[in-house]
C-alpha cells in the first residue's frame, strides 16, 4: 500500500499512556487510562495532530490499548500510527518480528501501520530482515530503526534494500542538549538520502519545558526525578533565555524547544498526557526563530554542560 497521508510537523508520543514494566506511572510518576486521556486524543485530533508514536513495551501493550481503543473513534485512515518492534521481548516463534506487529495492530484495532520500527539495534543483522515481508504484505507503511548509530543505520539500509524495501524514518533522542546524532552526521544522512528524522525527548522529559526548576523539582521517586533534578541548576540560564525568547514570540519554553527541533529539520514526538501539551505542541509547528535566537539557544546548552543520555541508549558518535 501507498503512504501518501500526509504526516503533521509533530508526532505525538504515547510513552507515559498507561501502567505497567516501563509505562507511565514508573518512569514519569503518572497513572493514565483511557478515561483521563479521551480529551487529549480528541483535542490533537481536532488540531490536525493525528500521528501517534508507541510501542508494544510502553506498559507491556497498555500503551497500545488505550491508543487503540481512542483511535477506534475515528474510522478510516484519520489516525497515523507508529509502533515498534523491541528485541530484547521477541518471542520465540519463526517470524517473532511479524509475531510482535501483529499482536500490535490487534490492540491498535487496525490492520495497518503506517510506521514500524526496530526499536534499538541489539541485532541488526538478526531483527532487520523481519521488517521485509510487512511492507510487502502491504501491512506496515514505512519502516524505520529508533536508536541506531549510523553504521547501523547504514547496514539496515543495506539489508533492507537488497529486497527492495527502504528505510524511511529514523528515530533518535534529540534535543537542544543532546545533540549526537547531528554530531554523528545522522541528521545529514537523512537529510541527503530523504529520510525522515523523528527526535524524542526534545522537552528531556520536562526538564525543558520551562515548568521545572531547582524550587519546584520533576517528581520525586519518578525515574525522570532522579535522572534531571540534580542537573536543573545548570539549565537555568537556558530556561531563562527561552522564557524571554518565547515572550517575543508570544510562546512558551516548551514551545521554543520544539520549534527549536523543527527548524532544525527534525519532527518531534512530544509526550501527550494533558491538555496544554497538545495546544503546545500544536502552536510550535508555527513558530519562526531567527538565526540568532537558534544561535544563542545552542550556545547555552552546550555552556549547560550536561549529559542526558539516557541509560538505554548507546553514544552515536
Amino acid at each position: 500500500m501507498e503512504n501518501t497521508k500526509k504526516f503533521p510537523k509533530i508526532a505525538l508520543g504515547t510513552w507515559s499512556w498507561g501502567v505497567g514494566s516501563a509505562g507511565g506511572d514508573q518512569v514519569f510518576g503518572n497513572h493514565l487510562g483511557e478515561t483521563e486521556l479521551k480529551e487529549v486524543f480528541d483535542t490533537a485530533m481536532e488540531n490536525g495532530l493525528n500521528l501517534w508514536d508507541t510501542a508494544t513495551v510502553y506498559g507491556m501493550g497498555a500503551s497500545e490499548d488505550i491508543l487503540g481503543a481512542l483511535a477506534g473513534n475515528y474510522p478510516g485512515r484519520d489516525v497515523i500510527l507508529s509502533t515498534k518492534f523491541t528485541p530484547q521481548i521477541a518471542g520465540d516463534g519463526a517470524d517473532p518480528v511479524a509475531d510482535m506487529c501483529e499482536a500490535s495492530m490487534k490492540r491498535l484495532g487496525n490492520d495497518y501501520i503506517d510506521i514500524y520500527w526496530i526499536h534499538n539495534p541489539a541485532d541488526v543483522e538478526r531483527w532487520t530482515p523481519g521488517l521485509v515481508s510487512l511492507v510487502k504484505s502491504g501491512k506496515v507503511g514505512q519502516v524505520g530503526v529508533s536508536n541506531h548509530n549510523l553504521a547501523q543505520i547504514k547496514r539496515a539500509e543495506e539489508i533492507l534494500s537488497k529486497e527492495g524495501v527502504h528505510i524511511s524514518a529514523i528515530q533518535n533522542h534529540y534535543s537542544l542538549l543532546y545533540r549526537s546524532s547531528e554530531d554523528a552526521g545522522i541528521l545529514s544522512y537523512c537529510k541527503e538520502n530523504g529520510i525522515d528524522f523523528y527526535a524524542y525527548m526534545v522537552l528531556e522529559q520536562g526538564a525543558l519545558s520551562g515548568k521545572y526548576n531547582t524550587k519546584n523539582p520533576l517528581p520525586e521517586g519518578s525515574q525522570r526525578g532522579d535522572t534531571y533534578n540534580p542537573i536543573l541548576p545548570q539549565l537555568e540560564k537556558l530556561t531563562d533565555a527561552m522564557r524571554s525568547m518565547g515572550e517575543r514570540h508570544g510562546a512558551t519554553v516548551a514551545q521554543v524547544a520544539i520549534a527549536w527541533a523543527i527548524i532544525k529539520g527534525t519532527r518531534p514526538i512530544i509526550g501527550v498526557t494533558k491538555l496544554h501539551h497538545v495546544t503546545d505542541a500544536a502552536k510550535a509547528a508555527d513558530i519562526t526563530l531567527t538565526p540568532e535566537e537558534m544561535a544563542e539557544l545552542e550556545t547555552l546548552a552546550r555552556e549547560a554542560n550536561v549529559d542526558t543520555r539516557g541509560s538505554w541508549e548507546n553514544p552515536m558518535a
